[in-house]
């Protein structure tokens, strides 16, 4: 797997584009759910899942009270299995994960919990990726290749 990070508009999707022709977008800015990039998979092609942040924010709406714990499980459940959609089935996967954890801590509760989740998914995600690249203004450094 491949993880592209880094801040709000700073060159993800472009350098993601110059990866592959045979790119397969599923996108929570599209509003395709986290759990049905199933549907998506082809051999030989490079799924790309982006808007993280959003899918992040939809599982803490959906609970009252939102368990972090729980949620990052649910969380890694999932980047394992992309992982073996990967190895299994011959396609390549490239998560862009938006980089939320710089700046002030958030005085809302629940935007603290959505930058903290952020920020176990960026790390878990960066544990299981082959290939890492962190984006800042359009220039793209591999900090795991």
């Amino acid at each position: 797997m491949q993880l592209i990070i880094g801040g709000s508009y700073s060159g993800k999707r472009a350098f993601a584009r110059q990866q592959s022709d045979a790119l397969i977008w599923h996108s929570a800015y599209q509003g395709d759910s986290l759990e049905s990039w199933h549907t998506r998979v082809l051999p030989n092609h490079q799924l790309v899942l982006e808007g993280w942040e959003c899918w992040l924010r939809d599982l803490l709406s959906a609970a009252d009270e939102p368990d972090l714990t729980t949620l990052r499980q649910t969380l890694q459940h999932e980047l394992r299995a992309l992982q073996q959609a990967e190895m299994e089935q011959g396609v390549a996967v490239c998560l862009i994960l938006l980089e939320i954890g710089r700046g002030i801590v958030p005085i809302d509760a629940h935007d603290r919990q959505l930058r903290d989740l952020n920020g176990w998914l960026s790390q878990d995600a960066a544990r299981l990726c082959d290939q890492i690249h962190y984006l800042w203004h359009g220039l793209a450094r591999a900090i795991k290749d």
